[in-house]
């Protein structure tokens, strides 16, 4: 337990918990309606709670433990708001509603134009690169863009799962995340960070100024992360949040290990189902090099590839989830 959980308060306590639903929710490939849907409450319930406008209750959480196949990584979140909410009962009564911190300022609206990534890997660690052209269609200035990156090392043993990253969390120091826009680099701020689960607010300034996205304009904005085979695995898994134009995702692999790669999809409205076209492969330096991609996604679908190196044995079922 680290210094920030001896003096969790209650809204923190709450925010962990949203952010548990939500990692769970992505890893599972579930979008909030259809969760809430399978767990027998209203659609929007599960909005309400990622957002924070209904604050979490046990009938609630051992649904969306039972319903998420957490390994009780929700009901433990759970614990903690309770533990939270009886530290400060007495004042309880008189505690303010909690403010809702919405992802963009009011009037703004980004429409990512092209999104590309790409997955290196040299036998020992992943390294993501991530190209996004955004566009402010909005009337307001843009100052941050979120990121989320989500790991699930054995997605159908979650309890296994939740121990491993127990025992080796996710850092900020193996990640070395890095952004820049126009050529300059991002600051970069942790809205979450658990042992398998990080948001990050990427902010458009840097100490030597700032540069929002402006209404009506354009900009590539670029940001790479790495990670240690042993906590990444063998899938990738895209989550379309924004509306997009262009979907692109590229994987490249050391060719003499013979890598297969195949992928599905899932929509608000279909069951995962075969991607509708194959990636294609090439080579190059080396490297066996997937691509695939896709053209006006449907909001809120989920691209997952996965593969594995047949020129290797496998030991063990490693998955992964980064976007």
């Amino acid at each position: 337990m680290d210094a920030r959980d001896d003096v969790q308060t209650v809204e923190q306590a709450a925010e962990d918990f949203a952010a548990e639903i939500a990692r769970w929710r992505e890893v599972r490939g579930l979008p909030k309606r259809e969760l809430a849907s399978r767990m027998g409450f209203d659609p929007s319930y599960v909005s309400h709670i990622e957002s924070g406008r209904h604050k979490p209750t046990e009938d609630f959480a051992r649904r969306a433990e039972e319903t998420l196949g957490a390994g009780e990584a929700i009901w433990r979140r759970w614990l903690d708001y309770e533990t939270a909410k009886a530290r400060t009962a007495p004042t309880a009564a008189v505690l303010a509603p909690r403010r809702t911190e919405q992802p963009y300022a009011t009037g703004s609206a980004i429409v990512v134009e092209h999104d590309a990534a790409r997955l290196d890997y040299d036998g020992h660690r992943y390294r993501l690169t991530m190209r996004r052209l955004l566009r402010n269609s909005g009337t307001e200035p843009i100052t941050r863009y979120l990121i989320r990156i989500s790991v699930d090392r054995y997605p159908d043993e979650p309890e296994r799962s939740n121990a491993h990253y127990r025992e080796h969390p996710l850092t900020w120091d193996e990640l070395s995340l890095t952004a820049t826009c126009r050529g300059e680099a991002m600051r970069w701020q942790a809205k979450h960070d658990r042992d398998a689960f990080k948001e990050v607010w990427l902010r458009f300034e840097n100490g030597e100024g700032r540069f929002p996205l402006y209404p009506g304009e354009s900009v590539w904005i670029e940001y790479t992360y790495s990670v240690g085979a042993e906590k990444w695995g063998r899938w990738f898994q895209r989550a379309v949040r924004l509306p997009t134009e262009h979907l692109a995702v590229e994987l490249a692999f050391p060719a003499q290990l013979d890598p297969a790669v195949w992928g599905t999809e899932t929509s608000m409205t279909a069951e995962a189902a075969p991607l509708r076209t194959a990636p294609v492969q090439r080579e190059e330096n080396g490297m066996r090099v997937f691509s695939w991609s896709t053209t006006t996604p449907a909001l809120h679908a989920r691209y997952r590839l996965e593969w594995r190196f047949r020129a290797r044995p496998e030991r063990e079922t490693d998955q992964g989830e980064f976007r």
